[in-house]
């Protein structure tokens, strides 16, 4: 799976992810606290947003927090958590350890009458020190009328990319979280 090393917010983050991603920021406005990438060949997003930090201390109460958010914001019918880990950061920098959750939301689109299944993986970064939660997500439709959605090997693939992603994305300045 080839992939790049992607600079997020004007390279103050990093992280490796598929080499032919579209920046959405070139096709319609972004706020200055996202960066959107979309798959050229799927219905596949993902989103880096730097937000504050939200109140649960305990990082999984908080990723569970920001999947809620998420499904609100998406006027979502239902939303599931399927499983949260925790990821060391054992590389010697000073990015925070990632809390990953997998989810599933059944969202409406376009007026259709049969909604989305979307796949929602989430990756949460706590700078503590900053007041502020770098939340990732990658949302994969696994079920949809626009034929976009992804199963079998094309979700495992874009599981892996998650991973690959989330295990190497490095906060390399911090004052991008003024």
């Amino acid at each position: 799976m080839p992939g790049t090393s992607l600079r997020l917010f004007g390279g103050a983050i990093t992280a490796i992810a598929p080499h032919n991603l579209l920046d959405a920021s070139e096709i319609r406005q972004i706020p200055d606290t996202q960066e959107v990438l979309l798959f050229p060949d799927s219905s596949i997003s993902i989103i880096v947003e730097i937000l504050q930090r939200v109140e649960p201390e305990d990082n999984q109460d908080a990723v569970k927090y920001h999947f809620d958010s998420l499904a609100h914001d998406n006027d979502a019918l239902s939303s599931e958590v399927v499983s949260v880990n925790v990821i060391l950061n054992d590389r010697g920098d000073a990015t925070p350890s990632v809390t990953t959750l997998s989810g599933v939301q059944r969202v409406p689109k376009f007026n259709r009458l049969i909604p989305d299944e979307v796949r929602v993986l989430m990756a949460l970064y706590r700078v503590v020190e900053k007041g502020i939660d770098l939340v990732v997500s990658f949302n994969i439709p696994v079920r949809s009328e626009d034929g976009g959605a992804m199963r079998g090997e094309k979700l495992q693939q874009a599981q892996e990319q998650f991973d690959v992603f989330a295990r190497s994305l490095r906060i390399e300045d911090f004052n991008v979280f003024a």
